[in-house]
Formats: C-alpha cells, sequence, structure tokens
C-alpha cells in the first residue's frame, strides 16, 4: 500500500522517564536517580504541551485581503466552491451533502486538511445540527483515513475561532486534522524557517482521495 511520507520517526514515541519533572522557570530535569534528559533555560509555567512551532507560516498569517466579515466575497473557501476548477485542482480530497474535506495550502504536517461546511459561516454556535453532525462525523472519517495511509502516532485537531485565536480565515469556520508524528518538529521549522514536506499537495490529494473511497 502507497504510505504518506512525513518528517517523524516511525516508532512511538516513548513516555517521560519516571521522577522526570520541570522547575518552575521551565527548566526541565530528571528525577534525583536518573540522568539528565534535556534543560531548556526561561521564564514560563510548565504545562507538559509539545510545541509544534510555525514560524513558515508568518507570512501567510501577516497577509492582507482575507476574508473578515459575513460576506462571502473574496472566501478563498467560498472560491473553491464556485470556480470551475476541479476537485483535484483545487485540492478537495472529500465531499459530502453538507460539508467537505480539502487540503491545507499551508500545511504543519503531510495530510494536514481541514473540514468545513460548505455554507458561509464564521461561528461554531452557528452551525445547524446537521451541519455540527456531519463536520463531526467527517472528522472522525479524516483521522481513520490518515491513520490507514500514514499510521500517525496522534492528532492536533481543533476550530481556532477569531483571528484572537489564531484563525487564519476567520469568516468561514473550518476544522483542522493535523497528523502528528514523534520527531515531527525538527531543527528545519524552528532553526531554519524551513517546512520540509516530502510529498507535492497534488500526490497527498490523490492518496487521501482514494483512501477516503475506501474507509469508511
Amino acid at each position: 500500500m502507497t504510505r504518506l511520507p512525513h518528517n517523524g520517526t516511525d516508532d512511538e514515541p516513548e513516555e517521560p522517564a519516571s521522577g522526570a519533572g520541570t522547575s518552575g522557570l521551565g527548566e526541565s530535569t530528571a528525577g534525583e536517580s536518573g540522568p539528565e534528559t534535556s534543560t531548556q533555560h526561561g521564564i514560563g509555567v510548565p504545562d507538559a504541551l509539545q510545541r509544534l512551532w510555525t514560524p513558515h507560516r508568518l507570512t501567510y498569517i501577516q497577509g492582507e485581503n482575507k476574508p473578515t466579515g459575513e460576506n462571502s466575497d473574496g472566501c478563498p473557501f467560498c472560491h473553491l466552491l464556485g470556480d470551475d476548477r476541479s476537485d483535484e485542482d483545487s485540492l478537495i480530497v472529500a465531499r459530502d451533502e453538507l460539508v467537505f474535506a480539502v487540503l491545507n495550502l499551508y500545511p504543519y504536517n503531510p495530510g494536514h486538511l481541514m473540514v468545513l461546511p460548505y455554507r458561509h459561516v464564521a461561528d461554531y454556535t452557528e452551525l445547524t445540527p446537521g451541519e455540527t453532525v456531519a463536520v463531526a462525523e467527517f472528522t472522525q472519517r479524516a483521522m481513520r483515513v490518515i491513520r490507514s495511509v500514514s499510521a500517525p502516532h496522534g492528532f492536533n485537531i481543533g476550530l481556532n475561532q477569531g483571528p484572537v485565536a489564531g484563525a487564519g480565515i476567520a469568516a468561514h469556520l473550518h476544522q483542522h486534522v493535523v497528523p502528528r508524528w514523534g520527531g515531527d518538529s525538527n531543527f528545519m521549522p524552528v532553526i531554519g524557517h524551513t517546512r520540509v514536506l516530502p510529498q507535492l499537495l497534488g500526490d497527498t490529494r490523490e492518496l487521501l482521495s482514494d483512501a477516503w473511497q475506501r474507509v469508511e
């Protein structure tokens, strides 16, 4: 079976060693009897989160001419649906009656896609009951499809509601589905400001679209 390439390791990430902890200033240390695993000096409150730094997206985030109001004019998602381009050219992976899934043009990881309603709506609370169910079910199916072709170790899934919450296109609600692998945040994006993607988006779209037909 064709697999979705990625930048992480195929091995499951190991659990932290017993006794490992963090200091109040963001310094990660090991327990008294164990070896030191890592040390990071700085100011912050430990929260056990893994950071997925994305400096490569700064240019896009600071971009102009992104839709902010209720009008669908200028909305790139609505343009995808209104254009005469094929789903292949638009990177649309799958469609349903109320929602569709499309690859992110600025992916965090290979296979990063978005699930969203056809209707131009900004806030999650404005979805109809049918749209709410459809988004949830399509998200579940997207996870199963991605697992079938790439076996990720985990996922980041969520909605960014409003520009202050990090939404790049806040006017049209979209749910991110980001596959994650151990070691996928390495020195290239963090130091080199470069995200290495081992597969072209068109090839990723074809792989996921084919798998979507097989996986329920």
